[in-house]
């Protein structure tokens, strides 16, 4: 009698039991569409991409020491409700607090010009976070301001192996330093990647909360984007 081999299923079950049927998600869930985007056969020692850390949660990674470099901004005005300054709290180590954070860059601000963008070391002993300080006189960053910044930033990480892995907020959604374009308005995802990206930086980037609520627009792990959105734009399938 010929033995039979079950077959395998095309797609994985995720949950036990019954999860897969009860666990799913609908139009009142925040939620995100993943897609996904290149050869996973394919592989090289090139950093060559940004992963986008989407469903992670970054003060806890930190915590958890996933990481040894954190990006993120800072002001001469008030940081107590910046990731920089919950990290300092959180860290048991830390020698740093949100007020001592914000004498810091006063003293590194009054020293430079109005629109340059400084990138002050903050050593949390297990993490180093790299501020970009937000130019005085300003309740923003720019565009420029990023790019001017991750070009000093991805030189400080890329030379230094002992600064990797490295993540990096988005820079959206900020409750303190705030991100506009020329309009005067947030910019897109995108545009901050592609700002990130052409300036040198290859770490992690971790959405911002509202982010969550994008379905059903679907996005990607990783920046550059799929070539399939260009072809999309251009009027192709």
């Amino acid at each position: 009698m010929t033995k039979t081999t079950p077959s395998t299923p095309k797609v994985p079950r995720l949950y036990d039991d019954d999860g897969d049927h009860l666990i799913q998600a609908d139009s009142r869930s925040p939620r995100v569409v993943l897609l996904p985007s290149g050869n996973p056969r394919e592989a090289s020692t090139d950093r060559d991409r940004i992963r986008i850390q989407w469903g992670q949660h970054l003060l806890a990674d930190m915590l958890a020491h996933r990481y040894r470099t954190l990006v993120c901004g800072v002001n001469t005005t008030d940081n107590s409700s910046g990731i920089i300054g919950m990290l300092a709290d959180l860290l048991p180590t830390s020698q740093w607090n949100s007020v001592s954070i914000t004498a810091h860059a006063q003293m590194f601000a009054d020293s430079t010009s109005p629109d340059d963008v400084l990138v002050l070391k903050f050593d949390m002993d297990a993490v180093e976070v790299l501020a970009l300080l937000r130019p005085k006189g300003r309740d923003h960053f720019t565009l420029e301001d990023l790019n001017r910044g991750f070009q000093k930033i991805g030189s400080m990480i890329e030379t230094r192996s002992d600064r990797l892995p490295c993540a990096s907020v988005s820079f959206l959604g900020a409750s303190s330093n705030h991100l506009k374009d020329d309009k005067g308005e947030e910019p897109t995802f995108e545009s901050v990647l592609r700002t990130m990206f052409d300036a040198g930086y290859r770490g992690d980037v971790y959405p911002s909360l509202g982010m969550w609520e994008l379905a059903p627009t679907a996005v990607w792990a990783s920046y550059p984007f799929s070539d399939s959105l260009k072809v999309m734009r251009s009027g192709g399938f």
